[in-house]
């Protein structure tokens, strides 16, 4: 077993934050990542990190805009934080060595997104995520925090009372890709969830073949509430044979979206006659589609992204990247014609529930990220916000954890205040298949100290490698397939109830065919078959939370669209709990 006082779980842009802050304020600080901290996710961050740094601007404009964005749906001390604070974090980048691109005087460069009043996206070229993730990464080697890459975390080790909120998580459990150990990390002062995003949840991502929405499920099967699950980002401009991500941008720049008349459709067709191209994405995503649904798209798929009018110095100044993008996966020369463009799934607004110091539901367990929603998001991201999401609240939950006193969270979490279950009645059985009906959390033990609920929860992980080596049985990947095919052609852009209906059924076959799965590997070392076997079930999880929020919320809200409930109804927060409890 090892022991630390904080383990952050995950090492991307949110965990190293995280990990940098707990260890500024005194604390034994371990990472313990399934990647090498610069091969993650946020690394494939182009656009920029939103913060007013201009004296015309102001981070009340900024946290306006945010609101705005989030179709009200955003929780406002999360959104003062975020905006508050992302210019400090910004500069203290800056002088931690981040190459931003600058103006003529030696400003940092900042350029206009959609949904914002103000140009105030800060960036390095079209690869901001990537610079952002080596910097910090720099600090951590700097400061000597232990990191165990290539660790993949498999549960939580927490204790079993009835109600969660009475719950503590005193570590994790997790497995070493190298040498097949399985062992347990305790805790001392706190767990940081930073595991990212959930895009392999669909078929047609632009997120990473990790991004499997481990921290959301294992948070959820221990009992944490999930918050607004079914508000899914479907960005406008991915590329139609791979998902990967052309930046948003390169629209702030001036970039133009044609359909296959010629038309920009934008405002010819009046989807965003003020705004354009840089209205927000679940706008612009919804009018690309309805344009290829309608005749007008490009071989019936996609659309036209075009720079060209850019000139040459300009693109290669700030959009370099962009032009390999497109010529390695579409062979299209940017420079000289339009590149093919359609949504695909970006982001999760929703995720483990938080309040704005990254605490859960139970006590020891914390949130940053794209993982957790505190919500600066509500119902729909603007662009530019989730980069200073990564080092706001990976800092605030670092420093708490750690035991720096930040003061009375405003922000309540699980069930309290006035809440009500859902009215939908969603007619089949959710939640795992052939489990004892008891109160226990996953990874859960009778036992009160810690060191034995983090034992407790290793063997239990141990003797499920075992099983899963040891049996015959049916391969995670038609599992999968099934699963992402079914989100990806009914948990899209636009959602009807029937389909959802669907999805939900397909996914309970899923849960059923997932009893007998197998691994048929039967090595100790590097075994990929055995990590996406185990990253299937999370998968699981998370798609059926998800399906059920977008059956439950009954309203079109920000990038939730549901045909048939196109008003607005000004809805609250939606948690979603486990359905049953899932020992």
């Amino acid at each position: 077993m090892y022991e630390h006082d904080v383990v952050v779980v995950g090492a991307g842009g949110a965990g190293l934050r995280a990990a940098i802050a707990a260890q500024e304020a005194g604390a034994d600080v371990a990472m313990v990542s399934k990647l090498h901290p610069v091969r993650s996710h946020t690394g494939a961050a182009e656009g920029g990190i939103n913060a007013a740094l201009r004296d015309a601007d102001s981070w009340e404009d900024h946290a306006y805009d945010t609101m705005k964005g989030s179709d009200y749906l955003g929780d406002a001390p999360a959104v003062e934080a975020l905006c508050r604070e992302s210019p400090e974090e910004v500069i203290r980048l800056e002088h931690w060595g981040m190459p931003f691109s600058r103006e003529d005087d030696g400003r940092v460069s900042q350029r206009p997104f959609g949904g914002l009043s103000f140009p105030r996206t800060t960036y390095a070229g079209a690869e901001t995520g990537h610079q952002m993730l080596h910097t910090m990464y720099e600090q951590v080697v700097k400061r000597g925090i232990t990191v165990y890459d290539e660790w993949h975390v498999m549960d939580l080790a927490v204790t079993d009372e009835d109600d969660p909120a009475e719950r503590t998580c005193h570590g994790v459990v997790g497995y070493d890709i190298q040498s097949g150990e399985v062992s347990g990390f305790r805790a001392n002062n706190g767990v940081i969830l930073a595991t990212g995003g959930m895009g392999q949840v669909f078929d047609h991502t632009t997120n990473a073949v990790a991004n499997t929405g481990d921290g959301v499920a294992m948070a959820y099967r221990a009992g944490v509430p999930m918050e607004d699950m079914e508000f899914i980002q479907f960005h406008p401009t991915t590329l139609p044979s791979t998902g990967v991500l052309i930046s948003e941008g390169v629209r702030g720049e001036g970039g133009i979206l044609y359909n296959e008349d010629g038309e920009r459709f934008l405002f010819e067709r009046g989807y965003a006659n003020n705004d354009g191209e840089l209205a927000s994405r679940d706008v612009v995503s919804r009018a690309e589609l309805t344009e290829v649904n309608e005749g007008r798209g490009i071989e019936d798929e996609y659309v036209h992204l075009d720079m060209r009018h850019l000139g040459e110095e300009r693109i290669l100044d700030r959009l370099e990247n962009i032009l390999h993008l497109a010529e390695d996966f579409e062979g299209a020369d940017g420079l000289t014609e339009p590149m093919p463009v359609k949504p695909g799934q970006h982001y999760a607004m929703g995720g483990i529930e938080t309040n704005e110091h990254g605490e859960t539901a139970i006590g020891g367990l914390y949130a940053a990220g794209e993982c957790a929603c505190a919500s600066v998001h509500g119902a729909n991201r603007l662009g530019g916000n989730a980069l200073p999401e990564l080092i706001v609240f990976g800092k605030r939950a670092g420093r708490h954890a750690a035991g720096e006193e930040l003061g009375e969270a405003k922000i309540e979490t699980g069930r309290s205040g006035d809440w009500q279950p859902a009215d939908y009645e969603f007619g089949i059985e959710v939640g795992e298949t052939g489990r004892p009906d008891t109160a226990a959390a996953d990874g859960g033990a009778v036992a009160a100290d810690a060191e034995s609920v983090v034992g407790a929860a290793a063997d239990r992980a141990q003797e499920r490698v075992e099983e899963l080596l040891s049996r015959d049985g049916r391969n995670h990947a038609e599992i999968r397939s099934k699963v992402q095919e079914t989100m990806t052609a009914n948990v899209n852009v636009f959602r009807e109830e029937g389909r959802l209906e669907k999805t939900l059924a397909d996914l309970r076959e899923t849960r059923e065919a997932y009893k007998d799965i197998a691994v048929s590997d039967p090595s100790r070392t590097f075994n990929t078959d055995l990590i996406h076997t185990i990253e299937t079930r999370n998968i699981l999880d998370v798609a059926e939370a998800l399906t059920m929020g977008a059956l439950a919320r009954e309203e079109f809200r920000g990038a939730h669209w549901r045909k048939e409930h196109q008003e607005r109804r000004g809805c609250a927060r939606a948690w979603h709990l486990a359905p049953r409890p899932l020992p």
